[in-house]
């Protein structure tokens, strides 16, 4: 066909399908029905002036709906998605700040449900009270007050304490930015370690109710006290300040905590009155007082006012760097010698040490730490790995100690014996570590049910994840058989018994951001092991002598039971008097006393 016959075609199937929508709309006309007299008397002047149109039949109506089929599947095509380029996708992308990650993910921070959200927003407000007291020597005095709201599951959380307080222009900072803090950059023992729990929750309060958080601080008693309403913009991670002002607060120095927030409380297991409960237990010094929703208040009161030792700021020891990290130091070092910057970046390095790591890599011991580069940089960290370097210093560790550990157990539990052990310190990946384990048996405590433990990092009891955690690993292995004690194969032992268990280090390896397990790390698993094994050793002397004890003392009874048949017997065999047989008694009752003790 030619070009001019197929338009010829074109047109004539254009027309007849006008014919065809023209035949279908009169007819619809038609058999549409009238609904009111006026539009009748319309439609019957129509019809007489109105041409007779032919109905339309059925193979007309058929090929008519295969054709809008046809355009509707056309127009389906045309309205899907087209797939993008590289420059829309450019247009999609933007930074991600911390706080609209974790806004989005709070469940890494332990804001999972209301009920845990309010335990881990009291416990972040608690550790730094409790950090920043230490610090500044002033034996910590904690008050923690939870209110009910009028609306439903909502509660304002107030935690108060003696401290030394914050600095004015640090406030926002602090409370309203996340990952921002004093504890990151530092080798020593703390209970903050990531600069984000206080600000986190803070941001929880903001996302469940829309309030923002409340803070009062005041650094001595001849200043005023600093009063701020702080929110957190998300795409910046930065704080907004919504109200500052100076206010008169009587006390001589301190901080108070206010966030609102949607939450539930509930007391028994994993609950803010077993937190607050732990954390007595591990900080004897420590003074908490804690009101509940419904007005009941709970004091545990301090049972040492000796605070912990003092710690100290360690450089990082060489062990425990890598070698991605051993190449940034290089280049930001301030020494001018490759000996130098080994000696001064690094603990237990001596000079004598740092020559010999030179002479091991092959490298000159004058040169340029900055000019040194990546394949040099890797023979250096092997030579690193392969010299004797002592462990790092443990100065800045603090300890519960074996006495206070004792003291702490017997203030919170009600037991027949108590024993605690610390073990020395150690080191994983450069980092030291020491292991600190009590038990206390029998008195109170559930004989039918397993054993309890509590588990603590730097002082802060972890209530979540126990399986997940080397603690709880390192208590299931321990053959508790051996300490006469009961226990099925892979479980926790069988008794009357809470094994607690502290972790003290620099730096606690956490399996999340929430900070509610330990990861397994062989020399930790190994450390606390070892401990549990001394403790029950302690524990397997005690258990053996209550249980000769208590056959002893059944034998006796037996015994005793028959004394006076043996005194019947001897009278009627001797004929002897009453007054002899009663003497007989006594005699033997004595002799089995005497034999027993």
């Amino acid at each position: 066909m030619t070009k001019a016959k197929k338009k010829q075609v074109k047109t004539k199937t254009r027309a007849a399908k006008k014919t065809v929508k023209k035949r279908i709309s009169t007819s619809s006309k038609k058999t549409s029905p009238a609904k009111n007299k006026s539009k009748s008397k319309a439609s019957k002047k129509t019809k007489k002036t109105s041409k007779k149109v032919r109905p339309v039949s059925v193979k007309t109506k058929s090929k008519l709906q295969k054709k809008a089929k046809i355009s509707t599947k056309e127009s389906l095509k045309k309205e899907e998605p087209r797939y993008s380029t590289a420059e829309d996708m450019a247009k999609k992308q933007r930074d991600i700040s911390v706080a609209e990650f974790f806004m989005k993910n709070r469940h890494l921070l332990g804001f999972d449900n209301p009920r845990k959200s309010l335990l881990t927003t009291i416990k972040e407000g608690v550790d730094n009270s409790l950090d920043a007291c230490e610090e500044a020597g002033i034996l910590p005095e904690v008050s923690i007050i939870i209110a009910a709201l009028e609306e439903e599951n909502r509660f304002r959380i107030t935690i108060e304490d003696n401290g030394p307080g914050i600095l004015k222009k640090q406030i926002p900072k602090i409370f309203a930015k996340l990952l921002y803090g004093s504890k990151f950059h530092r080798l020593k023992m703390s209970r903050g370690q990531q600069g984000i729990g206080i600000s986190a929750a803070g941001m929880y309060g903001q996302l469940t109710t829309g309030k923002p958080i409340t803070i009062t601080s005041k650094t001595s008693g001849s200043h005023s006290a600093h009063h701020y309403e702080l929110e957190i913009d998300a795409q910046k991670n930065e704080p907004r300040i919504i109200l500052d002002e100076v206010i008169k607060w009587p006390v001589k120095h301190g901080t108070k905590v206010e966030i609102e927030l949607e939450a539930k409380f509930q007391k028994g297991r994993q609950s803010v009155e077993e937190y607050l409960e732990q954390t007595a237990i591990a900080n004897p010094h420590v003074s908490l007082q804690f009101v509940m929703p419904d007005g009941e208040t709970n004091i545990y009161k301090r049972a040492s006012t000796q605070l912990p030792k003092q710690t100290r700021e360690i450089k990082p020891h060489p062990y425990g760097v890598e070698l991605g990290i051993l190449i940034k130091m290089l280049h930001d070092t301030n020494a001018h010698t490759l000996q130098s910057f080994l000696h001064s970046e690094f603990s237990r390095v001596s000079m004598a040490v740092a020559k010999n790591i030179c002479e091991k890599s092959k490298l000159y011991e004058r040169a340029r730490p900055s000019r040194i580069a990546r394949q040099e940089a890797d023979n250096l960290f092997k030579a690193i790995n392969q010299t004797k370097i002592m462990n790092p210093p443990t100065d800045c560790l603090s300890p519960i100690g074996e006495e206070l550990l004792l003291a702490g157990l017997k203030k919170q539990i009600e037991a027949d014996f108590f024993t605690a052990v610390t073990r020395p310190p150690a080191v994983y990946r450069g980092n030291p570590f020491q292991i600190e384990v009590g038990i206390a048996y029998g008195g109170s405590l559930k004989a039918d049910g397993l054993a309890r433990v509590l588990r603590f990092a730097n002082r802060v009891p972890l209530l979540y994840q126990h399986s997940a955690c080397a603690i709880t690993r390192s208590v299931m292995d321990t053959g508790w058989r051996n300490y006469a004690l009961q226990q099925s194969a892979g479980a926790l032992p069988t008794g009357p018994l809470v094994i607690m268990v502290h972790m003290a280090s620099v730096w606690v390896p956490f399996t999340s951001e929430s900070k509610e397990a330990i990861a397994h790390y062989p020399e930790i698993i190994k450390e606390t092991r070892l401990a549990l094994q001394e403790c029950g050793r302690k524990l397997a002397k005690f258990v053996k002598r209550k249980k000769k004890a208590a056959e002893s003392e059944r034998k006796k009874a037996f015994i005793q039971k028959y004394i006076p048949h043996i005194a019947i017997a001897l009278r009627e065999m001797l004929d002897l008097s009453d007054r002899q047989e009663t003497t007989l008694v006594t005699q033997l009752t004595d002799v089995l006393e005497r034999s027993r003790s």
